[in-house]
């Protein structure tokens, strides 16, 4: 794939994605915000890419807005168009990796603040380097958490530890992004990656496609959810689709017979629809 802005390169059944702004510590830029979400349309189309990973080049992961615009970076008048209020492209990627049907990792590198960490808040795991440093600067620069981060962060870290870094808008270690659950796990910088495509290549090695796609829908859906019976339901309409699926007879057959399974199910084929009457939210 041809990117101005980022790297695309599959092997092994795993995409890796790098933000390639190292002179910008890789600040997000509208050029960037497009080519992530053709990124993912791309990698969604592929039956090849079984797993993906993020990460930066060079010394950071992404610093955030590219501030060159100066005090008027955020000032978006300009692409109002009539009473609409403009899109967040952060958010848009967000929500656009909220609908992946990979699973998807973050290996934070470096810095990764502002849009560089809240767009990592609708990946799947992230794993930072022991230098790596996040924050949720938005207050100190006058604006707001974005990216639909104020969904995201409880979420994963709770509300009270969520409150407290945005509230301070400081810049904090790996360290305590650890401990307060915001990654997986930390590891010395020339570890990181690998760590990351260790994790990957488990998933893209030992498991269905599409029962990982369809894991991944609807996990994260039902976070927001406001009864056990909506999983219920789901879940039962998941596990009649799938029970009849070539996964499942090989998935039982290969463990039964002591040996690796060969899944062919494609996600590109479809998933079985488990949320029926479920209509995609409209920005207004």
């Amino acid at each position: 794939m041809s990117f101005e802005e980022i790297r695309y390169e599959v092997a092994d059944h795993v995409l890796t994605i790098t933000l390639d702004r190292p002179d910008r510590l890789n600040a997000f830029t509208p050029t960037m915000g497009r080519e992530l979400m053709e990124a993912f349309d791309d990698a969604d189309a592929d039956d090849d890419v079984r797993a993906i990973v993020v990460t930066g080049e060079g010394r950071g992961f992404c610093a955030g807005a590219d501030l060159i615009g100066g005090g008027d970076t955020f000032d978006w008048r300009d692409r109002q168009e009539a009473d609409e209020v403009p899109r967040d492209l952060g958010g848009r990627v967000a929500l656009r990796i909220f609908d992946l049907t990979k699973p998807i990792i973050a290996a934070i590198n470096g810095p990764a603040v502002g849009v560089g960490i809240t767009m990592t808040l609708p990946m799947d795991v992230r794993l930072a380097a022991e230098s790596a440093k996040m924050g949720f600067v938005f207050a100190r620069r006058g604006i707001v958490p974005e990216a639909a981060s104020s969904w995201f962060l409880p979420r994963i870290v709770g509300i009270s530890q969520a409150m407290e870094w945005v509230a301070t808008g400081r810049v904090f270690p790996a360290r305590e992004a650890h401990e307060g659950g915001l990654v997986r796990s930390v590891h010395a910088e020339v570890d990181l990656l690998g760590a990351a495509h260790t994790l990957a290549a488990e998933i893209a090695e030992n498991t269905s496609a599409v029962s990982v796609a369809l894991s991944r829908r609807m996990m994260w859906t039902m976070l927001g959810a406001d009864h056990p019976m909506a999983a219920h339901r789901a879940d039962s309409r998941a596990m009649f689709a799938r029970g009849q699926s070539d996964d499942a007879r090989e998935g039982v057959t290969s463990f039964l017979e002591k040996r690796d399974a060969n899944f062919t199910d494609k996600v590109s084929d479809g998933l079985p629809d488990v949320f029926p009457g479920r209509e995609e939210p409209a920005f207004t």
